[in-house]
C-alpha cells in the first residue's frame, strides 16, 4: 500500500511586543530602535503555545520569527519589527514572511484601522485591556522596585493583545472579510484574502 506524503504543518507565528521608551524619550518615531523591549510575546500555530519575551532571550525571538512560515501582527512590520531592529542583525522586515494586517487593510481602506475596532466588531469584545501608555508605567514602576508583578502585567496585557490578533486573522481567513467601526461609529466590512 503507497504511503501518503507527510505534509508539515504551516508554522503562523502571532506576535507583538511592548517597549521600554515612549516615542518622545527616543526623540521620535525615527528612533524606534532605541525604545527597548520589555516583553514580546508570540504564539506559534506549530506548537500551539505563547512564549514570552524580555531583553534576556531575544535571539530566541528573532530565530521564531525568522524560521516561520508566516508571521501575522498589527502593525508590527512598521513598529514592532524597527523596535526588534536594535537587537538584531537580521533584516526582519524582508527575511520573514508576513501579513501585516493593519497595513493590508490600509490599502483598501486609506487610513489606519485600530486593533480595538477590528476586535469589537469581528469577535464582539471591548478589544484592549489595557494600552502601551499602562505598559510603559508598568515598565518604570519595575526598574524602580524590581517587583515582578509589574512584569508579569505587561506580559498579560501583551498576551492578550497576541490573542486578539490571532482571533481577528482567524476570522478574516474564515469569513474573508473584517468587520470595523466606520468613522461615523457605525459597523461596516472590507473583504481580505488571508487564507
Amino acid at each position: 500500500m503507497p504511503r501518503k506524503p507527510v505534509v508539515a504543518m504551516r508554522d503562523i507565528v502571532y506576535f507583538d511586543l511592548e517597549t521600554q521608551k515612549s516615542f518622545s524619550a527616543v526623540g521620535g518615531a525615527k528612533n524606534k530602535a532605541k525604545m527597548g523591549i520589555s516583553v514580546a510575546v508570540t504564539y506559534s500555530t506549530k506548537t500551539g503555545q505563547y512564549h514570552i519575551y524580555t531583553e534576556e532571550n531575544i535571539d530566541d525571538l528573532v530565530q521564531q520569527l525568522v524560521r516561520a512560515d508566516l508571521v501575522v501582527g498589527w502593525n508590527h512590520v512598521q513598529f514592532d519589527y524597527p523596535v526588534l531592529q536594535g537587537y538584531t542583525v537580521y533584516d526582519l522586515e524582508t527575511q520573514t514572511m508576513n501579513l501585516d494586517m493593519m497595513l493590508e487593510l490600509e490599502k483598501d481602506l486609506g487610513f489606519r484601522l485600530k486593533l480595538d475596532s477590528a476586535a469589537k466588531c469581528c469577535l464582539g469584545n471591548d478589544g484592549k485591556t489595557a494600552d502601551g501608555l499602562d505598559a510603559l508605567r508598568w515598565w518604570n514602576e519595575y526598574k524602580k522596585t524590581g517587583d515582578p508583578e509589574f512584569m508579569m502585567k505587561i506580559a498579560e496585557y501583551c498576551c492578550f493583545d497576541v490573542k486578539v490578533t490571532k482571533c481577528v486573522h482567524e476570522y478574516g481567513v474564515e469569513k474573508g472579510i473584517i468587520k470595523y467601526e466606520d468613522k461615523s461609529g457605525e459597523t461596516a466590512e472590507v473583504s481580505v484574502d488571508w487564507s
